[in-house]
């Protein structure tokens, strides 16, 4: 039997098949209800987005001058020339004879440790996903960045990505 519910129109006492909203008599309210379902739901979305960028990713002032970083013109043509001298592949797979198609483009040493090299393009590698959180976990380790933690001052900066590889990896191949 199928499952079933009441015509959503006022006063209507219909019973509806699952997935409609509204009996025969009422059909022509369909779409717009749906179209307004679709409203809220992007607009719930919005919000979500909004609090992560205003409250998650600035959640402090040094944070949100790293983050505005990423919305210059600078960072764009800099992205893109790492982009096009790496040819689109994952530079922390291909020390290890992989090739991974990638679009992320991460900072060697992290900004969050050394600002001054933000700009610096060679301190920029294309990397794919499962890299990326590797070498993230990896740099919440080693350099202490990340929310809750403190940074380590004391530690040498790892410039080296094939060094990088072995230790995120802790001297294991990638899957």
């Amino acid at each position: 039997m199928p499952r079933t519910r009441r015509c959503r129109y006022p006063n209507c006492h219909a019973m509806v098949a699952f997935p409609d909203h509204y009996c025969q008599q009422h059909y022509e309210h369909e779409a717009e209800y749906l179209a307004s379902r679709q409203r809220w739901v992007r607009s719930n979305d919005k919000q979500y987005t909004h609090k992560y960028n205003t409250v998650t990713r600035y959640r402090n002032e040094d944070k949100r001058q790293q983050y505005s970083f990423y919305r210059t013109r600078q960072w764009s043509h800099l992205r893109q020339q790492v982009l096009e001298r790496d040819h689109y592949l994952c530079a922390y797979c291909k020390v290890q004879g992989v090739i991974t198609p990638a679009k992320t483009v991460d900072h060697v040493v992290p900004i969050e440790f050394d600002e001054t090299l933000k700009a610096d393009i060679d301190n920029l590698a294309v990397i794919c996903g499962s890299c990326h959180r590797a070498k993230t976990d990896w740099e919440q380790s080693y350099y202490g960045t990340g929310q809750g933690n403190e940074l380590q001052r004391q530690v040498d900066e790892i410039t080296d990505v094939s060094t990088i590889n072995v230790l995120m990896n802790g001297g294991t191949q990638h899957d």
